[in-house]
């Protein structure tokens, strides 16, 4: 049940502070009253009430100067203000609804009037109270979403020796439909992923939670072949999963003693391995099948690419190359790729680092529409 509304009523008139009382009685209101504008500012600090009566004309500090000091203040300018004024001051009460005040009530008071303009003043504020608390209570349930979720990111890297890694995920609201892993795998191995749920919000958050088990369960059965891994999530998601929403999936098993790279591309940017060798200084991994989660029955092709010594392995999600600035404009693909020469034979978390310096230079205050992650291989 709803507390009882505080009503102030700020008039330097006794009589009128007396008639207001006596007729809000009928309406089961608290009523708390001020004189004046310095004394109705130092009972809204105390009370916070749910409503105000405000005499525009009165001494010291007139209703005008108390309007502008409760919405200037974010913690006091939602309460709704109802203008007191003469019937023949029209002016006044123009320039207090274009301040923010919510009603006005002409004098002298007609008692119809008054009852009916604050009761709906008080219900729109019962409303808006209603509001707000769902509102934080949302925000909470997305803050608690957001941390079950980024626990199933790695909690620490790898440590192999010879080998660097370096990973972030930024997401564009409170969960991400991205993710990536590094995945521990039997005789040294490393699976290698980097994946981006389609559509944003909830949904692909628990899309992304799905996708994220799936992949881990089936990498530990098939510990050396990404193919199958991806084959049998696919699967399991079109056997759970009955909405439109796909994954797009990169997936790589790394032998670090071999130096190879055996992977899968479903459907994902493609990452970019830039080696120290002249001849094939710059390999794009690019798809290699579908996204997960859109037809059964269907294989990935996996290939395999050699790291030497002083190779560099980027994988990134479009909320890098689709980052947009003031202009509309693009990051693209040839930014990340300067970035990322421009930055080669540096350890992997400056790779990273100096690649979402960039993109975040280019957005400037442009507003962020889509997760974003990266993830940087080194071989030392």
């Amino acid at each position: 049940m709803d507390e009882a509304a505080t009503i102030l009523i700020v008039d330097d008139e006794p009589f009128n502070v007396d008639y207001l009382e006596q007729e809000l009685e009928d309406l089961a209101c608290q009523t708390v009253s001020a004189p004046n504008g310095r004394e109705a500012l130092d009972q809204i600090a105390a009370k916070a009430p749910d409503l105000i009566l405000l005499d525009i004309m009165m001494p010291e500090m007139d209703g005008f100067q108390v309007l502008a000091h409760l919405k200037a203040d974010e913690a006091w300018r939602d309460i709704p203000v109802i203008v007191i004024s003469a019937l023949d001051d029209i002016s006044s009460v123009v320039r207090g609804i274009e301040m923010g005040a919510e009603d006005y009530l002409p004098k002298p008071f007609d008692p119809v009037l008054l009852k009916a303009r604050v009761g709906a003043c008080l219900e729109k504020k019962r409303l808006r109270d209603r509001e707000v608390l769902y509102l934080r209570r949302i925000n909470e349930e997305l803050d608690w979403a957001w941390q079950i979720q980024s626990g199933f990111l790695p909690d620490a890297l790898p440590e192999i020796p010879g080998w660097q890694f370096a990973a972030t995920l930024k997401p564009s609201r409170e969960t991400s439909g991205d993710f990536y892993d590094l995945i521990p795998l039997p005789d040294g191995r490393l699976g290698v992923l980097v994946a981006d749920v389609s559509d944003k919000g909830m949904g692909a958050a628990l899309f992304m939670v799905l996708s994220r088990t799936l992949i881990r369960t089936y990498a530990a059965q098939h510990p050396a072949q990404p193919g199958p891994v991806l084959q049998a999530t696919n699967q399991r998601i079109l056997m759970d999963i009955h909405t439109d929403q796909f994954v797009t999936v990169f997936y790589g098993v790394l032998d670090p003693a071999m130096g190879t790279l055996t992977y899968c591309n479903a459907g994902h940017n493609p990452p970019y391995l830039f080696s120290t060798r002249s001849d094939d200084a710059l390999q794009a991994l690019r798809r290699t099948g579908m996204p997960l989660g859109i037809l059964e029955d269907v294989k990935w092709e996996q290939k395999a690419v050699q790291l030497a010594h002083g190779d560099t392995l980027i994988l990134y999600s479009d909320g890098i190359t689709e980052a947009q600035n003031a202009q509309q404009e693009f990051f693209g693909e040839q930014r990340l790729l300067e970035v990322a020469q421009a930055n080669l034979g540096r350890p992997a978390q400056e790779v990273q680092d100096a690649l979402m310096a960039q993109v975040h230079q280019f957005m400037g205050a442009a507003p962020q529409f889509d997760d974003i992650t990266v993830a940087v291989v080194v071989r030392e």
